[in-house]
């Protein structure tokens, strides 16, 4: 089973016809292959150059300047190499660290957001690398492009499962967002149970993936063998996460996903996280269960699951846990 290819022709407005093709062309990927090829999205090369010269930058850093903004109780910050594991994934229990590291950037709140003056979980500001003064305009740009995107592909979606394109907005009105500047180095050949990111499936509603040219990613079709997916020129990568399997009762594919940087260079990736707000309640949407499909999941806050992953793939949150 191939990947395909789903073009927005630089389009994200719903009323037109190439909205409806590209709609129907995502139905048929995500409840089949759960991942796609997602071209004509209309952020400019040069957007996302900057964004991956701004990672590297980061990564070249000294490590004391990278730990001087570890990662912190709101899931932002630096993470070292090792420092996560896939531990409740529906794929193979995996034990051995990825071997990667990563800059989490979550969504901005303002310094009155009541959220924050709560307290609530994952609700806190940034940790910018204030030593990089270019660091931050980059990034922000790229995050508001990337972003505009996600909400279009999530109106096509609901489109695609025959509701209004903004029968879910509410959803997204705070959504929960992340942005992970990740690094791998290259791996040694021959150590096969060593992962940049070992099988996993993501937590949320879509993840729209940049990569760049060294490889290593690949996909594991249900009933199939695992598949390279490739980095392709002008493209990201869109991928179906728990969540949004969860909410169309499994008519989309929550596909497991690794890395294996065999490359011998440094890959650089920057995954970009859509979720629902923390206090989303996900149940199985109306068009997605009748008398032949039954309902398979109770309905969840979003906000409880999310903490429940974190808690189990993080080392920095079972110290805080307890």
């Amino acid at each position: 089973m191939s990947i395909p290819v789903i073009d927005l022709e630089e389009n994200l407005e719903t009323r037109i016809a190439t909205a409806g093709r590209a709609a129907a062309a995502l139905y048929q990927a995500l409840s089949t292959i759960g991942f796609a090829y997602i071209r004509g999205h209309g952020i400019a090369a040069a957007t996302i150059a900057a964004a991956f010269a701004a990672s590297r930058e980061f990564h070249a850093s000294t490590l004391a300047q990278k730990q001087s903004i570890a990662i912190n109780a709101f899931h932002r910050g630096y993470m070292g190499l090792a420092s996560s594991t896939i531990v409740t994934s529906s794929v193979d229990r995996v034990t051995q660290p990825n071997m990667s590291e990563s800059l989490m950037l979550m969504h901005d709140l303002r310094p009155d957001d009541p959220a924050l003056l709560a307290g609530e979980p994952l609700q806190g500001p940034n940790q910018w690398p204030h030593w990089l003064p270019s660091f931050r305009p980059h990034i922000d740009r790229y995050r508001r492009e990337v972003d505009a995107v996600a909400r279009h592909l999530v109106r096509l979606i609901t489109i695609s499962l025959g509701l209004p394109a903004h029968a879910l907005a509410r959803h997204f009105e705070r959504p929960t967002t992340f942005l992970r500047m990740l690094h791998y180095p290259p791996q040694a050949p021959g150590l096969d149970e060593t992962f940049g990111s070992a099988p996993h499936t993501d937590y949320g509603m879509i993840t729209l993936l940049a990569q760049d040219n060294a490889g290593g990613l690949q996909v594991r079709p249900r009933g199939g063998d695992w598949i390279d997916a490739p980095p392709m020129e002008g493209c990201f990568v869109l991928n179906v996460g728990d969540m949004l399997a969860r909410w169309t009762n499994k008519r989309f594919v929550s596909t497991p996903h690794r890395v294996i940087n065999r490359s011998g260079f440094d890959r650089y990736s920057l995954p970009y996280f859509f979720d629902p707000g923390m206090d989303s309640v996900i149940e199985c949407l109306p068009t997605c269960t009748d008398a032949a499909h039954p309902r398979q999941y109770p309905p969840v806050r979003y906000g409880d699951y999310l903490l429940e992953r974190l808690n189990k793939n993080y080392s920095y949150r079972q110290a805080i846990e307890r």
